[in-house]
């Protein structure tokens, strides 16, 4: 494995690329990985067959093991012949273990048909008391903490419902780095197409992100769900009818109302763009903006939106979105808040072109694959 990637006599720091996630596969640094779960920059984590019924979530101490902070609270084994019923905690050991190189750390989000059918998961590390985080050479297992919000779901052994990116270095853009970056590789559009430029921002918290803002002029304009007792087999694509489990939302002549605790699928107004050499992050927005979450699968690989020849004009963000107070939100209200960072290098894949998604046509709020599409 190229540790630390020396080209040219210098070091390439950022997020590691599909190439580089292989090599570190083949070498050894993760074990009972699938190769087929590689994307641009990221890796899919897959279940193992131990899953448990739990009484509730918990982080380890430091030098305290998941497994062993398990057999001091409530649990039971669970089976994947049932469904994993809603507001009901449940922890699944995954697949890939890891014995990390001294300079590689990861990050993990919740995919993206994760978040949009309302399933929250987290993952738990060996004596890590931080969800969500793989430290600089960590060795050990990982565990998936899995709560369905909304409906009953089934799962099976090797479903993947999270996504681990790897690191050696934080280069996520400054405020300088991103206005370059936006003049140099068009990151947003507007809704004709046209380029949006780092003057056009007109609200900026100045710390290298891009604030999204509401689209309430589509048709639909999104979805809320209204919950049901019928399971969503992850196994059945396209098969259920989205009116069992959501409706749409209705616009109240230029605003829509958002209840506290309600489940939306909404969309952004900007059409985003990352070009192979970024990725990108959803970041939570700061409770001045309102109390409410935004999203819940916040990473988006290298190529989405440029089309396969690379010339994308972006696509809107699909936002999963539960308020923590009743809101009234207008058109081009700010709504999300997102986040570039260099890769290593450019992946030998990118989203769009690899054909791979069921996202890549996406336009405007999208419920997830296993909807029929209206």
């Amino acid at each position: 494995m190229r540790a630390g990637v020396i080209s040219n006599g210098m070091k390439k720091f950022g997020v590691l690329p599909s190439q580089m996630i292989r090599e570190i596969m083949e070498a050894g640094f993760v074990k009972g990985g699938n190769s087929a779960n590689i994307n641009p920059g990221s890796l899919d984590l897959s279940l193992s067959g131990e899953i448990y019924r739990v009484e509730g979530i918990f982080l380890p101490q430091p030098g305290e093991k998941v497994r062993e902070l398990l057999e001091k609270v409530d649990h039971s084994p669970h089976s994947f012949e049932d469904a994993l019923q809603r507001d009901v905690t449940y922890l699944a050991r995954l697949n890939e273990a890891f014995a990390l190189p001294a300079q590689v750390y990861g990050y993990c989000n919740p995919k993206s048909s994760t978040g949009r059918n309302d399933v929250h998961v987290r993952v738990l590390a060996d004596g890590v008391s931080r969800y969500d985080m793989v430290p600089e050479g960590y060795h050990g297992e990982l565990w998936l903490a899995v709560q369905p919000n909304s409906y009953p779901i089934r799962v099976s052994e090797g479903v993947t419902l999270v996504q681990l990116r790897f690191f050696n270095h934080d280069t996520r853009l400054s405020e300088l780095e991103l206005e370059v970056v936006m003049r140099k590789d068009n990151l947003l559009f507007d809704s004709h197409g046209e380029s949006i430029s780092y003057d056009r921002l007109k609200i900026k918290d100045g710390d290298g992100s891009i604030i999204l803002r509401l689209d309430i002029e589509r048709d639909p304009i999104g979805y809320v769900c209204f919950g049901a007792d019928e399971t969503v087999d992850f196994s059945k694509l396209h098969f259920y009818r989205p009116d069992a489990f959501f409706k749409k939302v209705e616009r109240e002549g230029d605003f829509i109302r958002l209840k506290k605790g309600g489940f939306y699928i909404l969309s952004s107004k900007e059409a985003v763009r990352i070009p192979p050499h970024l990725a990108c992050e959803m970041v939570p927005m700061d409770e001045r903006s309102g109390e409410f979450r935004s999203h819940y699968a916040g990473f988006i690989d290298p190529g989405w939106g440029c089309g396969k020849e690379g010339g994308g004009k972006g696509r809107s963000l699909t936002l999963e979105v539960r308020p923590f107070e009743d809101m009234i939100v207008r058109e081009r209200q700010v709504i999300a808040k997102i986040k570039f960072e260099r890769m290593m290098e450019v992946p030998d894949m990118l989203y769009d072109a690899s054909g791979r998604s069921n996202y890549s046509v996406q336009s405007g709020a999208r419920l997830s694959k296993h909807f029929i599409s209206s």
